[in-house]
């Protein structure tokens, strides 16, 4: 389907695009916090450089262990076919139907739906589900939920959503160590001198460090849920019965376990938002903070979903 296909290529072009700015930001956010630390603009250059190295850092390191890590905050175990025959059987059945190499598969113990993928590439790929997911879906509705996943994996959101967390870590971070900085660095802004220049640079910097986490947060939340989307689309053509997602999804959005194992570095992987057990239950929050789309209209349109074939 060329429209699908042209989706698929819209999506890694702008990935692109949005890690160039997102590089870009950083740079500018090093730039100007250096700028406004030293009181010198020349201070911008080792400032970038410094920026760009610490990003470069935690970009490998999240890289490679970033998938490890995932698993072991979700408390997720492996599992072998023996021990569930048949989801390894779906599993395989998609993979065989995508192309896809067969990914690692994981069980998390808990009553909570849902589910995830995480890894660098296909070669590299782990699919994790809930012990309540396995036992309350129909093999047709589980069958929709881990081929959500797997296009999660086809599409390469698991590596891209790796390193949109570590990004938006980098400037959390470097936000945090500017403010910190700029606190205890008052002496150096005063031998620099600069009058009203400095001045202007000096409230820069800080609005700068205060909005930029917050912006970075709602970057990746909107990159998200552009992406569940996606998936629910690749899902719907990988099994060509849309309305077993739709069904799945439904039945997810009724579930009221609360799931300890999430929280706010791995919520956003998983199919739905989880139900956090912190401090009697997470509070509501808008639309703009969600990590994913409402579930109402994620089944619209993939009820809206007609002729899917190849």
């Amino acid at each position: 389907m060329a429209q699908f296909e042209s989706l698929i290529s819209a999506n890694k072009r702008n990935s692109v695009i949005l890690v160039v700015l997102f590089v870009l930001f950083i740079c500018a956010l090093g730039a100007v916090l250096g700028w406004a630390l030293w009181g010198d603009p020349r201070a911008a250059i080792p400032s970038i450089a410094i920026a760009l190295a610490v990003a470069l850092v935690t970009g490998l390191v999240g890289y490679y262990s970033g998938p490890k890590a995932v698993l072991a905050l979700s408390r997720a175990r492996p599992i072998a076919k023996q021990d569930d025959p048949e989801l390894y059987n779906v599993v395989e059945e998609l993979t065989l139907a995508s192309g896809l190499p067969m990914p690692a598969l994981h069980l998390i113990e808990t009553p909570a739906m849902n589910a995830f993928a995480t890894g660098r590439d296909p070669e590299h790929a782990h699919v994790a589900v809930t012990r309540g997911l396995r036992e309350r879906l129909s093999r047709d509705q589980l069958q929709g939920v881990l081929a959500h996943e797997l296009s999660h994996v086809k599409n390469y959101d698991i590596r891209f959503m790796t390193l949109m967390a570590v990004l938006v870590g980098t400037v959390v971070m470097l936000a945090h160590i500017g403010m910190r900085a700029m606190w205890f660095g008052g002496g150096q802004r005063r031998r620099g001198g600069g009058g009203a220049v400095m001045l202007v640079v000096l409230i820069v910097a800080i609005v700068l460090a205060i909005v930029a986490p917050i912006l970075a947060r709602l970057i990746q939340m909107a990159v998200s849920r552009q992406r569940e989307f996606l998936a629910d689309a690749s899902a719907a053509r990988m099994t060509r019965y849309p309305e077993g997602l739709a069904s799945a999804l439904r039945v997810l959005e009724g579930d009221t376990h609360k799931m300890p194992q999430a929280n706010g570095a791995n919520a956003h992987l998983f199919i739905h938002e989880p139900r956090m057990a912190r401090r009697g239950g997470r509070k509501r929050h808008g639309r703009w903070w969600s990590s994913h789309p409402p579930i109402a209209e994620r089944v619209e349109r993939l009820r809206s979903i007609g002729d899917i074939g190849a």
